[in-house]
């Protein structure tokens, strides 16, 4: 459970240490916010979990991101300031609300952070989301760090209802979780809503009245333009090395002051429209304008389109971030005092040992990889969450990962879709909880109505587990920890559709219930839904038991319980043995980190030589012998 305090906001002129994150739910309170929606998602969850704990407004975590914005602007259509927060593919689900909203504008300021994953530290993509600004005409701002996502995110409030207009705060990585000193400032209070305003013309976007609104979108626009050449978002900073001047917005900023010390910069906070007139001044003082943006060359085609010459992605990379070993690699040409000094950061960090990512001990998932890593003749398609790491070492469970909800519109794909090779094979969908209710359930709908063969497994961990165990209508917590109403999942299933006859709900630390219940499911020429029910490891409903241990005297290196893929067993010797069939077999001897095992009995059931036993006496801690679990 994840239970998110109040506190006692510090006063204004206080210099704190704050992320990027911390530094905007500081801001948006400043603001006078009144309501706020979000998913988590990383890199973008601390948002409002900070802004969460600060009084006088409603937060809440929305179903998904198109429903958090849907929540921000019908406040804002009050005339109440509103914010919203999301990684960059959760903007992709709520576009379709946000290419409406650029029509018809907002009353009370309503402002977007969207988190860019810059380098794919935690995504399925690297999209780049200043794009919305070129394809909604709205303004995109880019701080570079703490202190100008502070300052930007409440600048932007007051943009959004000088221009009538929604704002995006575009963040990456880097500004959200990273630190430095931040001063905060007086707190405008949030002001009485005057309350919805009714204007069909406006507010009701039927074709007739969308076609009237565009003209509008249009000069909006332009008038933005008009600002960006006059912001002090936007500045132009002098420097004596005119061999390069940069043109820069965001985290790239910093990389290229750093790296280019003397050379002028043209710093866009406000990047989107692009003050053209200021670029065609640095232009004018420099032999080459060279425009470093992460991660898509939007603002280089744009310059280079309105006719002033300018390099970027020709000689610098494509994806990823621009910190400075990678800028004086690429510009060593053009600076060639920065030959040979670039890379030394990357080969050094190539030689950390490698830690990929894994599942916790005892997670409730790992009974359900184990399982189906066990069954034979499967396509397996996966999703968005913890779960996604079933397609790693040992179990290599998953065939396919696309997006949030996406195994279920796949797997019956891959079921009407099936080749001659692919008639007897099984096909299975995994998504969990969270990833279920944000954009599985019209997945399954489609399932069920189109009598797919297809059997779900949906985990129910009780909480957004990813990214960091947030609370959702499974956990029956809100984002203060209260309680509210826990979703049930069998009588959801079965309203969308599913024969109660083929929906179970079980335990996935019971290994054998889990495989016949799938080995018969499979079988069923229909849809079928397998809930497992248990709590994440890390949340507060989940009870911890005493801990096992391998008796080294009565293993035999099977390896069965290293299968499970938990990460308090260890592998403690390998030995080479031949079978009485003279096939040459690899033995797996373990071991069990007493200190990281939680008792959940996995390792127990396919241990063979019941090597496995309970670290202090079974009696002890059940009350019951060893048969009996």
């Amino acid at each position: 459970m994840s239970v998110i305090k109040s506190f006692v906001p510090p006063p204004a002129a206080s210099r704190l240490l704050m992320s990027g994150n911390e530094a905007i739910a500081r801001a948006a309170w400043d603001a006078g916010v009144r309501v706020a929606a979000a998913y988590p998602g990383t890199p973008a969850t601390e948002i409002l979990e900070n802004l969460a704990r600060y009084p006088d407004l409603y937060t809440e975590w929305s179903v998904n991101e198109k429903v958090s914005l849907e929540v921000a602007i019908g406040a804002s259509f009050c005339g109440a300031r509103s914010f919203c927060a999301m990684k960059h593919v959760g903007l992709n689900v709520a576009a379709d609300a946000l290419m409406t909203l650029t029509l018809t504008g907002v009353v009370g300021g309503l402002v977007i952070a969207v988190a860019d994953d810059v380098g794919f530290s935690s995504s399925q993509n690297e999209q780049d989301s200043r794009f919305w600004g070129r394809f909604a005409h709205l303004p995109i701002l880019e701080p570079a760090d703490s202190q100008e996502a502070y300052a930007m995110a409440r600048e932007a409030f007051s943009l959004s209802e000088r221009f009538n207009t929604p704002v995006i705060l575009r963040l990456t990585t880097r500004v959200c979780h990273v630190k430095c000193l931040v001063t905060v400032g007086e707190r405008t209070p949030g002001r009485a809503a005057p309350g919805f305003v009714k204007n069909p013309a406006r507010w009701v976007m039927v074709p007739a009245h969308a076609q009237r609104r565009m003209p509008e979108v249009f000069a909006r626009e332009e008038a933005l333009r008009a600002e960006s050449e006059t912001s002090a978002l936007n500045r132009l900073e002098p420097g004596t090395d005119k061999r390069a001047g940069f043109v820069t917005s965001g985290p790239a900023y910093m990389h290229v002051r750093e790296t280019f010390p003397d050379a002028p910069v043209l710093k866009l906070g406000l990047s989107y429209p692009v003050p053209m007139d200021k670029v065609r001044a640095l232009a004018a003082q420099v032999e080459t304008l060279i425009v470093v943006e992460e991660t898509e060359q939007l603002m280089e085609t744009e310059i280079r389109a309105a006719g002033i010459p300018a390099r970027g992605k020709d000689i610098l990379p494509a994806a990823g971030e621009l910190p400075p070993y990678v800028l004086k690699k690429h510009l060593a040409a053009i600076f060639p005092e920065l030959e040979n000094k670039g890379g030394k950061t990357a080969l050094a960090a190539l030689s950390v040992f490698p830690r990929p990512p894994t599942m916790c001990a005892a997670c409730p998932h790992l009974g359900v990889y184990y399982t189906l890593s066990q069954l034979k003749n499967i396509t397996i398609a996966g999703d968005i969450g913890c779960y996604t790491l079933g397609a790693g070492h040992p179990w290599n469970a998953l065939d396919t990962t696309i997006c949030m909800g996406a195994s279920m519109g796949m797997a019956l794909g891959m079921d009407k879709g099936r080749g001659p090779d692919d008639e007897k094979k099984k096909i299975v969908a995994v998504i969990g909880d969270s990833t279920f209710m944000h954009m599985g359930m019209q997945g399954l709908l489609d399932i069920a109505y189109n009598r797919g063969n297809v059997t779900v497994l949906l985990l129910d961990n009780r909480t957004v587990g990813m990214t960091g165990g947030q609370d959702n209508p499974a956990s029956g917590r809100d984002i203060h920890g209260g309680e509210a109403p826990r979703v049930d999942f069998a009588r959801l299933v079965q309203a969308l559709g599913i024969d109660p006859g083929h929906i179970r709900v079980l335990d996935p630390y019971q290994l054998p219930v889990l495989f016949k219940a799938l080995r018969e499911e499979t079988r069923y020429d229909g849809p079928s839904v397998i809930i497992t029910d248990r709590p994440c490891v890390l949340i507060d409903a989940y009870e911890k038991r005493p801990a096992y241990e391998v008796l080294d005297a009565a293993c035999t290196g099977c390896g069965n319980c290293v299968q499970i893929g938990c990460p308090a067993i260890h592998v403690t010797r390998r030995e080479k043995a031949i079978k009485p069939s003279g096939k040459e077999v690899e033995l797996a001897f373990a071991s069990i980190e007493t200190a990281a095992c939680t008792g959940c009995g996995l390792c127990l059931q396919p241990c063979a030589p019941e090597a496995i036993q309970p670290a202090v006496p079974v009696s002890a801690m059940f009350g019951v012998s060893r048969s009996d679990l």
